[in-house]
């Protein structure tokens, strides 16, 4: 039976653990506390008074301005945040949380388990790769499209929030971000790299496929050089980019066909990633394309960037790509920021669809806005007609202006304060009273039907004078209707746009924002 050692942390905490390795990264090796509550990683190797220096604050003052402040306990699940420091055997280490139950794998990989991977942690790499996910996973582990949405919704928040208090994590790939697509819940580690300008440097450059070009062109000079790129904000953004990408579409951004050098691999790889990076899906630059004649048969149809192109993701998220892969790549103040990646995405969540094929892998898709929706995925076409809110607030007394947002109805599909009001975003401030939804959709005896639960505003616009609906009624959603779900400051109208499927007529989508504006300044 393997020894269990007490030790006492630097701020005076006892820590125990069992003295048997059960995991090893780069730099650290692993042991678990005997209640499995929490684990301790020692360094290998002696750490300099910078590192200690830095392992201090980031236990210490950078952990005390994360979590102990109002609404500190949400981030607890977004970062695996080292809380101690201890010593043995003269090697230091950091005290963190063991990962929660449902970052291991319940079922592993396919035909029970013949890759040995249940109870292994959930690397995020198995999850962004067509052919990890076609060869190799348990269906029961891949959860849905609208799963990985969720997922970079959380890592962009994760971010954001480093990047708040100055810091860069440094190596953001998708080995230091735990995911759950099951469940939709991701988790932050390697914390303790974390780089604050001008006076923690960073350890390490990162992991291959996610170090910005910047930082891999001028790896090769001295760390003192001016012209050096060492991983920061600008490249964290690269890196999140990157993450994003490939959770939604499960293929590289820059990893296409083009050689830039056939002698010299080594080389070709730091042209690839560097200097000559070139987004594979570039509108005006095809060199780089992914050949469909060089793939397997695993990797479709996702790597054939014709059948699933990176616009399915929708209107919010093509311009951050844009941004990150065309403008942004080689010039990093151009490249999207946490924050902005956080918003579309939880836009994008509001334009998703449920597929009607109930085999469908995705399950979910974004609405294109397309007079004859149909999923990307499986091709299958919408059947029905189908109610898309177009939202509006005010801004002054009776003047409403579009919010460049869109609310797809489904049934279930929930009416939140964040829709009902411009003014609440759904992010870790959201207060408890703003997390119940205001009201739901119904699908019944052929028509749509919107449930109020908690909008004493509530009322139909349509025909000039208000028709109210209070809380515990309904109203039926019909075309060019007009809904004013809050009369408070920053309070929404919908104009209801019925778009019909493939069984009916379609709506013709290009003439509905004149209408819709002429309807407003009816008001």
């Amino acid at each position: 039976m393997a020894n269990i050692v007490k030790l006492k942390a630097l701020d005076g905490r006892t820590v125990e653990f069992v003295d048997t390795i059960i995991g090893q990264g780069a730099m650290k090796d692993v042991y678990c506390s005997p209640d499995k509550s929490y684990v301790v990683a020692f360094f290998r190797t002696k750490q300099n008074a910078q590192s200690r220096d830095r392992l201090s604050n980031i236990v210490g003052t950078y952990r005390e301005k994360l979590f102990n402040q109002q609404g500190g306990d949400y981030w607890k699940n977004l970062f695996c945040w080292p809380d101690s420091i201890v010593e043995w055997n003269g090697l230091l280490g950091i005290v963190m949380p063991a990962y929660q139950g449902h970052y291991f794998f319940q079922h592993g990989s396919k035909n029970g388990d013949n890759f040995g991977i249940k109870g292994n942690e959930k690397e995020g790499k198995w999850f962004a790769s067509a052919k990890n996910r076609s060869r190799y996973l348990d269906p029961r582990e891949l959860g849905s499209w609208q799963s990985y949405l969720t997922i970079g919704i959380k890592i962009a928040r994760a971010v954001k929030r480093l990047h708040a208090a100055g810091l860069a994590h440094s190596d953001l790939s998708y080995k230091n971000v735990l995911v759950d697509p099951v469940g939709s819940n991701a988790c932050i580690i390697d914390i303790d790299t974390l780089v604050v300008p001008q006076r923690y440097p960073p350890d390490v450059v990162g992991t291959p496929d996610f170090i910005a070009p910047e930082v891999v062109m001028t790896n090769h000079l001295n760390k003192e050089d001016p012209k050096r790129h060492l991983p920061s904000i600008a490249t964290d953004r690269h890196a999140l980019s990157v993450l994003i990408y490939m959770y939604l579409l499960y293929r590289h951004p820059l990893r296409g066909d083009k050689v830039h050098d056939v002698s010299d691999t080594q080389r070709d790889e730091t042209l690839s990633m560097g200097e000559r990076a070139l987004f594979v899906e570039h509108p005006t630059d095809d060199s780089n394309r992914i050949r469909v004649k060089h793939l397997e048969a695993s990797e479709l149809p996702w790597k054939d960037t014709k059948k699933v192109p990176y616009t399915i993701t929708g209107p919010y998220l093509v311009p951050l790509f844009n941004r990150a892969f065309i403008e942004g790549l080689h010039d990093p103040a151009k490249r999207p920021s946490a924050d902005e990646w956080e918003q579309a995405l939880v836009k994008t969540v509001d334009l998703l669809q449920p597929c009607q094929n109930a085999d469908c892998e995705q399950k979910w898709y974004v609405f294109d806005n397309s007079i004859a929706p149909k999923c990307p995925f499986c091709g299958t076409s919408y059947q029905g007609r189908l109610p898309v809110l177009n939202l509006y607030s005010a801004r002054k007394q009776g003047s409403y202006i579009p919010d460049n947002h869109r609310l797809m109805v489904y049934t279930n599909q929930s009416l939140f304060p964040w829709h009902i009001n411009r003014n609440i975003f759904p992010n870790e401030r959201l207060a408890p009273k703003d997390q119940k939804r205001g009201g739901y959709f119904v699908f019944h005896k052929d028509s749509w039907w919107l449930v109020n639960e908690r909008m004493p505003d509530l009322a139909d616009m349509t025909a000039g004078s208000p028709i109210k609906c209070p809380p515990g009624g309904k109203v039926e959603l019909k075309d060019n209707q007009k809904l004013l779900l809050s009369k408070e400051e920053g309070g929404r109208v919908v104009v209801v746009q019925m778009v019909a499927g493939a069984s009916g007529q379609p709506s013709l989508i290009g003439n509905i924002q004149s209408g819709l504006q002429k309807m407003l300044h009816r008001t």
